[in-house]
């Protein structure tokens, strides 16, 4: 579906119905890649504000991951790759350019049901399990990783939004309850 500001329409449907699936980009100009189909996928779709095309896919397939950046510059990390309760949590970290993915420097950390924001080269990855939910923030500044400041509640499947330097993050679960928690990253710190 596509917000025009003050309502929802329904937009182009996907090529490859997916659950746990990471997106990108604007309204007009997204991607949408991995997931779960029943099966981990690796597969990338685009959309130009009216319907999805299929493009490059990833070099691992993955659900639970985040993403961050436009269409034409995209980052994918962490997430997992195998069945939920085994083994698989990843820090792998990939760009896309609008056709293919290609591996660079990956998480300090691997974790899966994490989220993201900001750009290819300025992006936030935050929160997740490691296992156990997690408060953990990284920066990326197109070539890194480093670790920030925590968030001040740990908590995983939340929402984030913004740029590195101004990001939200909102709702998740807390490794026992479901939370409606939002705090705003300047930067350096979380504040509730």
């Amino acid at each position: 579906e596509e917000y025009n500001g003050s309502a929802w329409a329904a937009g182009g449907a996907m090529i490859n119905g997916r659950d746990a699936v990471v997106g990108a980009g604007t309204q007009n100009a997204g991607v949408a890649y991995g997931g779960s189909e029943p099966s981990i996928s690796n597969k990338t779709e685009e959309y130009n504000g009216s319907s999805w095309a299929s493009s490059g896919n990833l070099n691992q397939a993955k659900y639970e991951a985040a993403g961050a950046g436009i269409y034409t510059a995209g980052l994918s990390f962490g997430g997992r790759n195998t069945n939920p309760g085994a083994p698989g949590k990843l820090a792998l970290t990939e760009l896309y350019d609008g056709t293919s993915w290609t591996e660079v420097n990956d998480l300090g950390t691997a974790r899966n049901e994490i989220a993201g924001s900001g750009t290819s080269t300025a992006a936030l990855a935050f929160g997740g399990s490691v296992p156990g939910v997690s408060a953990l923030t990284e920066k990326y500044n197109g070539t890194n990783w480093t670790e920030v400041n925590d968030m001040n509640t740990a908590r995983a499947y939340m929402a984030g939004a913004g740029t590195q330097p101004s990001t939200l993050a909102f709702g998740g679960w807390t490794g026992t309850a479901v939370t409606a928690v939002t705090e705003q990253f300047n930067g350096t710190n979380w504040t509730e």
